[in-house]
C-alpha cells in the first residue's frame, strides 16, 4: 500500500515537473506525411494570430509595458475565449516576456509560436534605424543574428514555447522600391539577388538557433510560395515552411506545390477573410465564416493521413480581433475604417475587377469594444468564432468521423444566430444611432495678488482692462458632445461649450471662455450690464461619410494634416493642428471639407471651405497624384474665392487673394531620391504696384514698379541620399515676387530647425547631413536665402514706407536675407519611437534620450512691417517698421526619460537672442526650461523663463517681456496619465509667479500726471523695485 502511494505521489510530481518545463518539439515524417510532436505526442496546430491593441492606439502600444494586473486581466479575458473555441497555439511577436508565455500555457494550455520579424519593418544597426532592410549588408546580418540569438537565450527554457518563427512576408519587402515589370530574366533581377541574401540569412539564423536550443523547431514566414525554388536551395536547415496565404476560399495547389518543390512540413501562419463587404458597404459575418470554414477544411484535408499532400501541420487564423489602426496607421485610430486597401480576386463575395476589396481593419473574428482607462476592453465574437469552435473539434489524428461529415454538420446559420447577441452588444457600444460623445465639467478658482502693478484691488466700473481686480474669482465651463451614426459609413460629432461664471481676474487674461465676460451696453434706459453674453457656442465638429467612391471628412475647429508627404512640394495645404492656441484666441479654424477619391478616383483629393487653415481665405484645392514609369507625379490647383478679413491672432493674418498651380515629380534611384517642382502663383496680383528702394551715392531713391507675369513663377529642386549611417540632402529654390508657397511641414532625416519658408520673393539653398556614431546622431545643416527685392526700412524717407501684407502684393518677412547654420545632436537608443515624431512625448520608451541643437543666423538686413492687432482683438494695423539687422543665436535641448510605465520625464531647455515681430529695436537675451514629470497617477508641470516674452502673441509683437516667469502645476487624475493632455477626470492646483519691469505689461511703480491732468502709470520711473504678480489656481475636471 505504501509502495503504491509513493509511486502515485512520484507520478504526480513527475507530471507537474514535466508540465512546468520546456517541451521537446519535433517533426515526425512517415509514409502518411509530416506530423508535429510535442513530448512524443501528436500535435495539430489550431492556431490564432493574436495581439492586443485598444481602440485609439497603434503599433506603438505594448500590452507588455502595462502593469502585471492589467496584463493578467487582458490575458484572462482573451485566452479564456480562445481556449473555449479550441485554439491551442497563438502567434506572438518578440517582446512578450517569457513569464507571460508560461502564464498562458500553464493556465490555459495554449502554446506560443514566437515570431521575430527579422527586419521586415526595419532594423536598428549601430544606432541607426534603417526602414528598408538590406540583407546583403554584413552589419545588418550581424545585427539580425544577434537579435535572434538574444531571443533564443531568453526564451529557450520557457514552458509553452512551441517553436520559433522568423520573418513576416519579408519577401514582399524586397519590392519596396516598386514592382519590377521590366523584361529581365528572373535570375538577373535585383529582387532575385536580394532574395538569395534573405533566405541564406534565414538559414544562418536557423543554424544559430539550433546551436543554442535543440528542443524547439525553426520556421520561416514567407509571403505565399514566392521564391520557393530559392528557399529549397538556401533554407535546408529550416524545419518548417510557414506562409501567409490569402488565396480565397481554399489554398488551390499550395500544399502539393510545397510538397513537390520543397518537401517540408507546412504551417499556414496567416490566412482568413475580412468581415466587411466592400460591395455592399456593410459588415458581412457570414462571408467571413464561410471562407474560414473552407480554409480550415483545406488545411485538415492536407494533414498527415488525410489522403492529400500530408504536409499540413495546422495554421493560424488571421486574426482574433479587429485592428482599428491598420488602414492609416497613425490617424483616425478611434474610427473603424472601411477603406479597402488592396485587391484580391479570391474573395468573390465582394470582388470587383479593378477595385480594392480587402479591409485591413475588419479581419477579426471578434469585434472590439471601447477601452477602459487602463486599456482593457470587451470582445464580441462574430459568426466566424462560433464556426471555428465547431471546426476545431475535429482532430485529424484521432477523429472517427470523416472530414466531410464533420464539416457538413457545421451550420453557418447557427453560428450567425449565436453571434447576434454579441453583434447587438457591439453595435450598442460602437455604433449607436446617437450617443453622448463628451461630457466635461470644469470648475476653477483664481486667487491673484501683486505689487507695483496696474491691476486694481477692486473692479473699476465700466473698465475693459483685464485682469479687472486682485483677489478671488471663479469659473465654470461645460462641454457637451453628441455623435450621430445614421449608417455604418456615416458619422457626425458636434461639441458645445456652455459657460457658467466667467472669471475676470486671471493674470493670463486671454482664454477661450473670456467671450462670456460681462459687457456694458447703452440702452434707451441707460447703460445695462449683460452678464450672460455668448453663454453657448459650438466648440468643434467633425463628420465623415465613407462611400464607395469617396471618403468625405468635414471639420470645424478640428485639426487636419498637411499634404507634404503626398506630393505637396510647395506646402500649399498646411497642417491645421494648433493645440491650445485655437482656444486661447477663439479662432474658428480650420473649417471646411476634404474629399478623398477611391477606386477609379484614387489619387484625387479636394479640400474646400471658408478657412481651411488658420488665416486662410475661403478656398478650394484640388490635388491629383499618380505614378508613371517609377515617377511619382502630383499636381495641385488652389483658388482663393475671396479675400478674408477674419483675424484674431497676428500669426494668422490672411494673405492676399491668390491662385496657385504646382507640379511635382519624385523619382527614387537606389539610395538617391530626386524631387523637382514648379509653381505658378499670385496671378490675381499681376498689375499691383509696389515700392522699391535703391541707394545711390549715399541717398535713397524710391521707385514704383508693378507685378508682372514673370513674378508669378518659381521652381525647386531637392536631392537626398539615404545610406543609413550617413544621409545627405541638398535643395534650392527660385521663387518669384508673388510665387508664394507655404512652410515645409515635412521632416528630412531629423528635427532640423532651418527649413525652406516657402515664401515668394527669394532665392534659397539648403543642405545638411546626418552621421551616426553608435546611438549618437550628428546633424549639421546650412541655409542661405536672399530676397529678390529687399525690405524697405523705416529710416528711408518719404514717400517710401515699409511694405506690409495688407497694402502690398508681397513683403520681406520669413524670406529675410540670412546665412544660417545649425548643429543637432541626437541620442535616441530606441529609434523606433523617433525623438521628432509629433507624439514622441507620449510614445518615447527610452530610459534616457536627448536632443541638443545650436542655431546661428547672420541677418544683415531688416524686414518689412508686420501686422498687429488693436486692443479690440479684431482691428489690424501695420507697424511702422521692423527690428534692425542683427545676428541671432539659439541653443536648445530636449531630454526624455521613460524609466518604466509608472515614471516618465520630459524636459526642454533653451537660451539665446531674439527679436520682436513688431517694430521695437530691442534684442532680448532669453533662457528657460520646462519640465513635465509623471509618476503613477500624479503629474507635475513646471516652467521657468528668464527675460522672455509672455504667453500671448501681442507680447512678442510689442516686445513685452518679464524678468522672470514661473509656473508649477500638480494634479492627479483617473485613468492613464499622458504627457500630451486630453480631457480627463482630474483635480489639481497651479501657481504662477512673474516679476515685472519697464518692458512688462501692467508694471506701475509710480503714477505720474499726463498732459491732460490724469494720473497714469510711469513704468520708466527710476529707483523702484520690480513689480510682482501671482496667481493660485485650483481646478476640478470631470470627464465622461
Amino acid at each position: 500500500m505504501l509502495k503504491n502511494y509513493i509511486s502515485m505521489v512520484g507520478f504526480i510530481l513527475f507530471s507537474m515537473l514535466g508540465f512546468s518545463q520546456s517541451q521537446k518539439v519535433s517533426i515526425k515524417n512517415s509514409a502518411s506525411g509530416y506530423k508535429l510532436e510535442v513530448n512524443g505526442a501528436d500535435f495539430f496546430v489550431n492556431g490564432m494570430n493574436w495581439d492586443y491593441f485598444p481602440i485609439g492606439t497603434n503599433y506603438n502600444y505594448s500590452l507588455w509595458k502595462q502593469s502585471d494586473v492589467v496584463i493578467a486581466k487582458a490575458l484572462d479575458n482573451e485566452m479564456s475565449l480562445l481556449k473555449n473555441m479550441g485554439v491551442n497555439t497563438i502567434r506572438q511577436y518578440t517582446g512578450i516576456p517569457p513569464k507571460w508565455i508560461k502564464y498562458i500555457y500553464e493556465k490555459y494550455g495554449i502554446y506560443t509560436i514566437l515570431n521575430h520579424s527579422f527586419g521586415r519593418y526595419g532594423v536598428n544597426v549601430n544606432g541607426v534605424w534603417q526602414a528598408n532592410t538590406n540583407y546583403a549588408n554584413p552589419a545588418v546580418q550581424q545585427q539580425l543574428l544577434k537579435e535572434v540569438n538574444e531571443m533564443v537565450q531568453e526564451t529557450k527554457n520557457t514552458p509553452g514555447l512551441l517553436m520559433y518563427l522568423l520573418g513576416n512576408e519579408n519577401n514582399y519587402g524586397l519590392f519596396w522600391q516598386g514592382a519590377e515589370t521590366e523584361n529581365i530574366p528572373f535570375e538577373d533581377r535585383k529582387t532575385t539577388k536580394e532574395a538569395h541574401y534573405l533566405y541564406t540569412l534565414f538559414n544562418k539564423a536557423a543554424l544559430a538557433i539550433k546551436a543554442i536550443d535543440t528542443n524547439h523547431l525553426v520556421a520561416l514566414c514567407n509571403g505565399d510560395t514566392q521564391f520557393i525554388d530559392i528557399i529549397a536551395k538556401e533554407c535546408k536547415d529550416v524545419d518548417v515552411f510557414g506562409a501567409n496565404m490569402y488565396r480565397g476560399i481554399n489554398f488551390t495547389n499550395a500544399f502539393e506545390e510545397i510538397k513537390t518543390k520543397l518537401n517540408k512540413p507546412v504551417l499556414l501562419t496567416e490566412f482568413g477573410s475580412d468581415a466587411f463587404n466592400a460591395k455592399t458597404g456593410k459588415e458581412d459575418q457570414m462571408a467571413q465564416a464561410e471562407y474560414l470554414l473552407n480554409n480550415w477544411k483545406d488545411i485538415y484535408q492536407n494533414a498527415a493521413g488525410m489522403g492529400k499532400a500530408g504536409n499540413a501541420l495546422g495554421g493560424f487564423t488571421f486574426q482574433f480581433s479587429d485592428g482599428w489602426w491598420k488602414y492609416s496607421l497613425t490617424s483616425n485610430l478611434d474610427i473603424h475604417d472601411t477603406n479597402a486597401s488592396w485587391s484580391n480576386g479570391g474573395y468573390s463575395f465582394d470582388y470587383e475587377k479593378g477595385e480594392n476589396n480587402m479591409n485591413e481593419e475588419w479581419f477579426g473574428i471578434c469585434a472590439k469594444g471601447k477601452p477602459e482607462d487602463n486599456g482593457l476592453y470587451t470582445l464580441y465574437p462574430r459568426a466566424a468564432y462560433y464556426t471555428l469552435k465547431e471546426v476545431h473539434k475535429f482532430n485529424p489524428y484521432q477523429s472517427t468521423n470523416s472530414i466531410n461529415s464533420h464539416f457538413s454538420s457545421i451550420s453557418l446559420n447557427e453560428s450567425a444566430f449565436k453571434s447576434k447577441v454579441d453583434k447587438v452588444a457591439s453595435q450598442s457600444e460602437n455604433n449607436n444611432l446617437i450617443s453622448l460623445s463628451r461630457l466635461t465639467a470644469e470648475f476653477t478658482t483664481f486667487n491673484t495678488g501683486g505689487k507695483l502693478i496696474t491691476t486694481p484691488d477692486t473692479p473699476v466700473t465700466n473698465s475693459t482692462n483685464y485682469p479687472n481686480q486682485l483677489g478671488f474669482d471663479h469659473m465654470e465651463s461645460f462641454y457637451i458632445g453628441a455623435e450621430v451614426k445614421p449608417a455604418s459609413n456615416v458619422s457626425a460629432n458636434v461639441e458645445f461649450n456652455v459657460l457658467g461664471n466667467v472669471a475676470e481676474n486671471p493674470i493670463d487674461e486671454v482664454f477661450y471662455e473670456n467671450r462670456g465676460r460681462k459687457i456694458t451696453v447703452d440702452t434707451n434706459n441707460g447703460q445695462k450690464v449683460i452678464s450672460d453674453n455668448n453663454r453657448i457656442q459650438v466648440y468643434r465638429s467633425k463628420f465623415n461619410w465613407n462611400e464607395k467612391y469617396f471618403n468625405l471628412t468635414g471639420f470645424y475647429r478640428t485639426g487636419h494634416y498637411h499634404w507634404g508627404y503626398e506630393g505637396d512640394f510647395f506646402g500649399l495645404y498646411p497642417e491645421a493642428n494648433y493645440g491650445p492656441n485655437i482656444d486661447i484666441y477663439n479662432g474658428d479654424a480650420p473649417a471646411g471639407i476634404e474629399v478623398e477619391g477611391k477606386k477609379f478616383l484614387h489619387g484625387l483629393k479636394v479640400a474646400y471651405g471658408p478657412q481651411l487653415w488658420w488665416g486662410a481665405n475661403p478656398a478650394v484645392l484640388i490635388k491629383y497624384s499618380t505614378e508613371l514609369s517609377k515617377f511619382k507625379i502630383t499636381g495641385i490647383y488652389h483658388e482663393d474665392l475671396e479675400q478674408s478679413g477674419n483675424i484674431n491672432s497676428s500669426f494668422a493674418v490672411p494673405q492676399p487673394k491668390t491662385r496657385r498651380v504646382t507640379l511635382h515629380t519624385n523619382r527614387k534611384i537606389g539610395d538617391f531620391s530626386i524631387d523637382l517642382g514648379g509653381i505658378w502663383a499670385g496671378q490675381p496680383l499681376e498689375g499691383r504696384q509696389f515700392q522699391l528702394v535703391r541707394e545711390e551715392n549715399g541717398a535713397y531713391n524710391v521707385y514704383q514698379d508693378k507685378i508682372n507675369a514673370k513674378d508669378t513663377w518659381g521652381g525647386k529642386l531637392k536631392l537626398t541620399y539615404q545610406g543609413g549611417k550617413f544621409n545627405w540632402y541638398g535643395q534650392g529654390a527660385v521663387m518669384g515676387l508673388v510665387a508664394n508657397g507655404g512652410a515645409d511641414y515635412t521632416k528630412t532625416f531629423t528635427g532640423w530647425t532651418l527649413k525652406d519658408s516657402g515664401s515668394g520673393n527669394q532665392y534659397n539653398f539648403l543642405s545638411g547631413f546626418t552621421y551616426s556614431v553608435g546611438k549618437l546622431q550628428i546633424a549639421p545643416n546650412f541655409l542661405w536665402q536672399k530676397p529678390i527685392e529687399g525690405p524697405i526700412t523705416k529710416d528711408v524717407p518719404a514717400p517710401a514706407r515699409p511694405r506690409n501684407i495688407l497694402e502690398d502684393p508681397f513683403v520681406v518677412r520669413a524670406n529675410r536675407e540670412q546665412v544660417a547654420g545649425e548643429i543637432l545632436f541626437t541620442y535616441d537608443p530606441t529609434p523606433a519611437t523617433w525623438m521628432y515624431d509629433w507624439d514622441n512625448d507620449n510614445t518615447e520608451d527610452a530610459p534616457f534620450a536627448v536632443s541638443a541643437g545650436f542655431v546661428y543666423r547672420h541677418l544683415p538686413t531688416s524686414q518689412d512691417a508686420a501686422i498687429g492687432i488693436q486692443k479690440d482683438g479684431r482691428s489690424t494695423y501695420a507697424f511702422n517698421g521692423a527690428a534692425p539687422a542683427k545676428d541671432l543665436w539659439e541653443a536648445k535641448a530636449k531630454i526624455a526619460s521613460r524609466v518604466n510605465q509608472n515614471f516618465g520625464l520630459i524636459a526642454n531647455l533653451y537660451g539665446g537672442t531674439a527679436q520682436a515681430n513688431g517694430s521695437d529695436a530691442r534684442t532680448i537675451k532669453r533662457s528657460g526650461m520646462d519640465v513635465r514629470v509623471i509618476y503613477k497617477k500624479v503629474k507635475l508641470n513646471y516652467f521657468l523663463k528668464i527675460n522672455d516674452w509672455g504667453p500671448f502673441d501681442y507680447h512678442r509683437d510689442f516686445n513685452l517681456t518679464y524678468p522672470m516667469q514661473q509656473m508649477l502645476d500638480l494634479s492627479t487624475q483617473l485613468g492613464k496619465i499622458n504627457f500630451i493632455s486630453v480631457p480627463n477626470t482630474k483635480i489639481g492646483i497651479r501657481g504662477t509667479y512673474r516679476t515685472l519691469d519697464q518692458y512688462s505689461p501692467r508694471y506701475s511703480p509710480v503714477l505720474s500726471i499726463d498732459a491732460a491732468g490724469n494720473f497714469v502709470s510711469n513704468p520708466n520711473a527710476i529707483g523702484f523695485d520690480n513689480g510682482k504678480e501671482w496667481e493660485i489656481r485650483t481646478y476640478i475636471q470631470f470627464n465622461l
